[in-house]
């Protein structure tokens, strides 16, 4: 069985779902929307026209004054990019808008191994050496303080483009970024690509008003551009809130239509999926993974120049070259997790309330994922650490719900304030560096810290759903108006919980790892899919389940897929 849970059911206010049933929304999804805060059909609305103003993003204007005087005036402008899928769509956003505007540009993105994260000192001198006047950061740059002061000492300016969380002192630069002081921008989880489309619609406007276009240089279409922006935003795992819903409906309408970046054609064909189907899930969970491979692995310059590939036939093969380092990250990903399960126990201790590990033979750019892995079987904020340089590890952590990982490091470093040398994130992810002798201390204390301060109910999962779905409503054509719908981070995907009796049931899959069963509720019965369960199940079972429109041999059934399950 899985770990012991809570299964809790969201709730809603009858009078909005009324008022979203009676606009004419399905009483099904009426009900949903109302569940995540939707008070009005508009919401729900994805037209372009009705994206946030650029003006109300704090600096875009200027930013675009600034990106206006360095096209006219031919500048070299010198992007930087973050070396994960939002940064490798927000520089090919970057390179494509501006390079469709007449601007010299070019970019560069660092290694993480050798160059660590964002604009350094080193490479603002890397750009003056180059000959950029200008540069843009794109996805980082917040917390750049010494790679803008430099470049502002070289004579070089620069222009942030960032989403993360500030630290209390900014860089001095102008800096477009939604979560700064005093931006009244009311959608703050637009990823790094969404804000440096921002600033490329305002410099559109700007350039318009400096009457710089003309017959041969015509204004360029930005919608052409969000089907990376979708990419990112997805990948980024940003809040799905109205702003970005729309950004990412829309580039998801521009795939399926066949408006599609070659090099995301080429990664929906080396990962098997069908553009013109093209859904939330195979953007997060096939495209955005082969690119992040490149910068886990490798250099993350491979991705984004499978995102500006001029051809087809280029992109395939920036492309296939993609899908194995995906495969050897996957490799690498499942010896690791192997070797780290080692060095757990079956279940932990109900007392411990965190979970560290560090080897010397792990590798820094696969263990945010094993991490990860390791947070979902124990349900335990966790850390793994590799080897780094001059005898320090760098570690990624993931928490879970109600856990604050970045605050928790804070309160970690203000006990000790010698042991951790960086460190950053948000509440579900974070990074830290400490010396490879400090490790054993560090797990102590993050384990006191986590066990002293936080709501210890929060290490029993919980499974938040939307309740029981009448069995009428249990129907392939409700499976297929749901996944027709935007789902993601910050406004998820339907599940309900309902209690069912076990009719049939065998293993399936590889060595038998899961297990499809026949259910009934109410005399009607239903396929439903156990994914990674090899326990017989009883003969009365509550599940919380997803009812889905499974494609198999060009045709449509309905399943249930079990996301758990307990004896009634």
């Amino acid at each position: 069985m899985p770990h012991t849970s809570r299964i809790q059911v969201r709730t809603y206010q009858p009078d909005i779902y009324r008022s979203l049933a009676d606009s004419g929304i399905p009483p099904l999804l009426a009900k949903l929307m109302a569940a995540r805060n939707i008070g009005n059909p508009s919401e729900l609305d994805d037209k372009f026209s009705l994206l946030l103003p650029y003006t109300d993003l704090k600096n875009c204007e200027a930013a675009a004054e600034r990106l206006a005087d360095a096209v006219t005036h031919r500048e070299k402008i010198w992007i930087v990019a973050d070396y994960d899928a939002d940064g490798a769509s927000a520089c090919a956003v970057a390179v494509k808008g501006l390079s469709a505007m007449g601007a010299t540009v070019d970019f560069f993105v660092p290694n993480r191994f050798e160059h660590g994260y964002g604009l350094t000192a080193e490479l603002s001198e890397t750009a003056h050496r180059s000959g950029a006047q200008l540069i843009v950061t794109v996805d980082n740059g917040i917390a750049s303080l010494e790679g803008v002061a430099r470049a502002r000492a070289l004579g070089l300016d620069v222009i942030v483009t960032d989403h993360h969380l500030p630290a209390s002192e900014l860089p001095d630069c102008i800096i477009v970024n939604p979560n700064q002081p005093g931006c009244t921008f009311k959608s703050k989880n637009l990823a790094g690509v969404g804000v440096i489309f921002y600033v490329l619609t305002a410099l559109r406007a700007a350039l318009r008003r400096r009457h710089y276009f003309s017959g041969s240089l015509p204004e360029p279409n930005l919608a052409d551009l969000l089907d990376l922006v979708a990419l990112g935003t997805i990948a980024d795992v940003v809040p799905l809130d109205h702003n970005n819903r729309i950004l990412v409906s829309q580039g998801l309408k521009r795939i399926r239509a066949g408006k599609i970046n070659h090099g995301i054609r080429a990664l929906f064909e080396v990962s098997r999926s069908e553009v013109h189907k093209a859904r939330p899930f195979d953007i997060g969970f096939k495209i955005g993974p082969r690119i992040n491979a490149a910068g886990r692995l490798d250099d993350m310059s491979v991705g984004i120049a499978c995102l500006l590939s001029g051809s087809l036939e280029e992109a395939r093969q920036t492309a296939s070259d993609l899908n194995a380092l995906n495969q050897t990250r996957q490799s690498i990903e499942q010896g690791m997790l192997q070797q780290a399960l080692a060095h757990c126990p079956d279940t932990l201790d109900q007392q411990q309330t965190t979970l560290s590990i560090y080897h010397s033979e792990f590798h820094q750019g696969v263990v945010g994922i094993v991490a990860s892995r390791l947070k979902e079987k124990f349900y335990r904020p966790t850390f793994i650490f590799a080897p780094s340089d001059n005898g320090e590890i760098r570690g990624s952590g993931r928490s879970v719900q109600g856990i604050h990982l970045r605050d928790i490091l804070d309160t970690v470093s203000k006990r000790h304030p010698d042991l951790l040398l960086k460190f950053g994130g948000h509440a579900m992810a974070a990074g830290v560096t400490l010396k490879a002798k400090d490790f054993e201390l560090f797990r102590q204390c993050f384990e006191q810290v986590v066990a002293e301060t936080a709501d210890l109910s929060a290490l029993s999962p919980v499974y938040l759903t939307d309740g029981s779905l009448n069995t009428e409503d249990i129907t392939l054509e409700h499976a297929a108006l749901l996944e027709r719908q935007i789902w993601g981070q910050g406004f998820p995907s339907p599940s309900f919980c309902d209690e069912f009796s076990v009719i049939l049931q065998q293993s399936m899959g590889y060595e038998g790892k899961h297990i499809k069963a026949l259910l009934e509720k109410d005399d009607s019965r239903f396929e439903a899919v156990f994914w990674n369960c090899t326990e017989q199940l009883p003969e009365r079972i509550r599940t919380v389940y997803r009812p889905v429109a499974n494609e198999w041999r060009n045709q449509l059934e309905l399943q249930l897929y079990v996301d758990y399950w307990e004896a009634v």
